[in-house]
């Protein structure tokens, strides 16, 4: 049995000073299965469950003690929000709920005697579902998943964060809009208290858990869920025609078991943003993939040439799932898919021949939509003024061909998941060079500006 240090008291809400007694815990958990099992308060324990009340006790001590010093003042809220979390990390959710009301309970009695200020009340409202049905807002589901993603964060305030995110809540909203809302609330004090980007992080991988595993598992069953599911979400890749069929010829047991899930909460909120925002493969709008499986699926694509595909990719895996090297955009994208283009840069020569310069164009936004950055030299491309022989004209030059670059990138962006990336290069000699520099003023002809493209002067020893 786990006890506190000697010497810990307990700050109750009143202001008065008591010790600590675990007899309080287990007689409020018992309260909260019998309520559960609608058993009368005056019906003795079942062994078995004292038992299990007695250990979740102990969970709840264990994780106060880390902290807990002799002679330290614990908050009572601070334990009862412990509570809840075991309840919910032994998966005994509706006693949660139960021990919940129960709180709730005790709280309206303090605050109809004075005793105790009104706490966050959850608004009234409903909820519009996924099958577009109207369901009354589950305010404890909301609380659960914040204190739960506060847990062991001695800096953040969990209750603090619940009325933030009650506040921004409306009627008809979204099962989505309200996870949005709880991730947004905790990245808002980032700058207050560094540690609400965990918080946010935990919240957004609940989201990816959701999409990718149909489930938010229990935190002591995750691991097991995600490695049970990766043979699941590989097939179902192949099916949608998202990845490579070639990877269902692993020997998927045994890159299945070298998945690290844990690995997946080394990530910082803005790190798991991005890859959710852009690397995640997705059908319809939904994630298919945990970090994890994103990691293995980019390990796996690298080595499907390889002689020993299996050790070769969990090598890969161990680089990328531990940050000790990342492959470029263009890899993380691409690796394991049905387009498998890894390269990050493509460099080309425009020839001053309009069938030339639009193949140029083409072959730009053929490479611009696997995630190529461009480079093309249009020095060869005569300037303006210049006599065109097959018409008797004369040429307009390269600046117009640029605007045409400039706006093939913004029209076929990198897979829809981060802009088109084109750099111009003109040596200096060109007549055209003072133009050129001209393509990303603000002012001037907008038909001669180029915004959304780099470029670059090639500057000759010569000239120097």
């Amino acid at each position: 049995m786990v006890q506190l240090a000697q010497g810990v008291n307990v700050r109750k809400r009143d202001g008065r000073t008591v010790p600590f007694g675990r007899e309080r815990i287990e007689e409020a958990l018992a309260k909260a299965f019998k309520a559960e099992a609608n058993t009368p308060d005056t019906t003795p324990l079942d062994p078995a469950l004292a038992a299990e009340i007695s250990e979740i006790t102990d969970a709840v001590i264990a994780d106060v003690q880390s902290s807990a010093r002799e002679g330290e003042m614990i908050e009572v809220e601070r334990i009862q929000d412990k509570v809840e979390i075991q309840l919910m990390r032994a998966e005994h959710y509706s006693v949660a709920r139960r021990y919940i009301v129960y709180r709730e309970g005790h709280t309206r009695a303090r605050v109809l005697s004075g005793r105790e200020a009104p706490p966050p009340e959850a608004p009234k409202l409903r909820v519009l579902n996924r099958e577009g049905k109207r369901e009354p807002l589950d305010p404890t589901r909301i609380r659960m998943e914040i204190y739960s993603a506060c847990d062991g964060l001695a800096e953040v305030d969990a209750s603090d964060l619940l009325e933030e995110v009650y506040r921004t809540l409306y009627d008809d909203i979204k099962p989505e809009d309200i996870e949005r809302a709880m991730i947004l609330a905790a990245r808002q004090r980032v700058e207050r208290e560094p540690s609400y980007g965990e918080v946010a992080a935990r919240l957004l991988l609940n989201v990816i858990d959701r999409h990718a595993l149909g489930e938010k598992p229990a935190q002591n069953e995750r691991g097991q869920v995600v490695v049970d599911r990766f043979e699941d979400y590989l097939e179902a890749g192949v099916r949608s025609k998202r990845l490579d069929g070639r990877l269902l010829n692993y020997d998927l047991d045994t890159i299945s078991a070298a998945l690290k899930p844990e690995r997946d909460f080394d990530f910082g909120y803005l790190g798991l943003q991005t890859i959710f925002d852009r690397y995640l493969i997705h059908i319809s709008d939904r994630r298919i993939e945990t970090p994890q499986f994103f990691w293995m699926r980019v390990a796996m694509g690298l080595a499907l040439e390889e002689d020993e595909m299996e050790n070769r990719a969990i090598q890969f895996y161990e680089m990328l799932s531990s940050f000790r090297f990342v492959s470029a955009t263009p890899t993380l994208f691409n690796s394991g898919t049905r387009h498998p283009q890894l390269s990050s840069c493509y460099l080309s020569t425009a020839q001053d021949d309009l069938e030339h310069i639009f193949k140029v164009i083409s072959d730009n936004a053929k490479l611009s939509k696997w995630a190529g950055g461009l480079g093309n030299d249009w020095t060869n491309v005569r300037a303006t003024n210049a006599h065109i022989a097959g018409t008797n004209g004369k040429s307009q030059g390269v600046v117009p061909f640029l605007k045409v670059v400039n706006d093939t990138a913004v029209a076929v962006n990198q897979g829809g998941k981060r802009k088109g990336a084109v750099c111009a290069y003109l040596e200096t000699w060109h007549l055209d060079i003072e133009d050129f520099i001209e393509l990303r003023k603000n002012t001037g002809d907008d038909r001669r500006r180029t915004h959304d493209m780099n470029t670059a002067n090639w500057i000759p020893d010569l000239f120097m």
